[in-house]
């Protein structure tokens, strides 16, 4: 079975997570952010992963920590549920229309963390998250995943249909990503 627990406890955040790779696509816990909750939704469905997150976080402060440390979880238990990565497809691309939106996601479960950020808002908060945190939420993902992770805004307006076509693209790209094919590394070097 390809999964993880993981828990992370800082003087700003406690967070307890499980990811299964080969799951229903179910979400449970809360963030304490209504909005990240329905975008963790979104990825779990979309990707067909179970995820279970339950934080505690200094959001009184504001939600940056929350998001920040989600993104880390989520990465860790990635990487600790793909273990050494052998028989994986290891890309993944989906390009989601969501209304007048269209985002797209490229990824390389590769080891070599990187980030492209293409993403743009027009506003500064979506419920209680500041918009700008997403940005540090597929950053921590993709430094603990250990993957190079492209996410693109070909265009859009509505900015709660920009961010929701790209978790639900990375959860779809991702799904692709650790598929299992079975013909070992998927590299010319042996070694992912």
């Amino acid at each position: 079975m390809r999964t993880a627990k993981y828990k992370r406890d800082t003087t700003e955040t406690k967070i307890e997570g499980f990811l299964d790779l080969d799951g229903k696509g179910i979400f449970k816990g809360t963030t304490g952010l209504g909005f990240l909750d329905h975008m963790l939704t979104l990825f779990a469905f979309h990707g067909s992963f179970d995820l279970e997150l339950n934080i505690t976080g200094d959001l009184h402060v504001d939600s940056h920590h929350t998001m920040e440390d989600c993104g880390i979880v989520l990465g860790t238990m990635i990487r600790e549920a793909l273990g050494d990565r052998m028989g994986i497809y290891r890309y993944g691309s989906f390009t989601i229309p969501m209304d007048e939106t269209l985002i797209s996601v490229y990824l390389d479960i590769s080891n070599r963390p990187v980030l492209v950020y293409g993403i743009r808002f027009t506003r500064e908060y979506l419920g209680e998250c500041a918009t700008e945190d997403f940005g540090e939420f597929f950053r921590g993902l993709t430094n603990a995943a250990g993957m190079t992770l492209h996410l693109v805004q070909h265009y859009g307006e509505n900015n709660h249909h920009i961010i929701e076509g790209a978790f639900k693209a990375f959860g779809r790209a991702l799904r692709q990503g650790v598929t299992i094919t079975g013909e070992g590394v998927s590299s010319t070097k042996g070694l992912l």
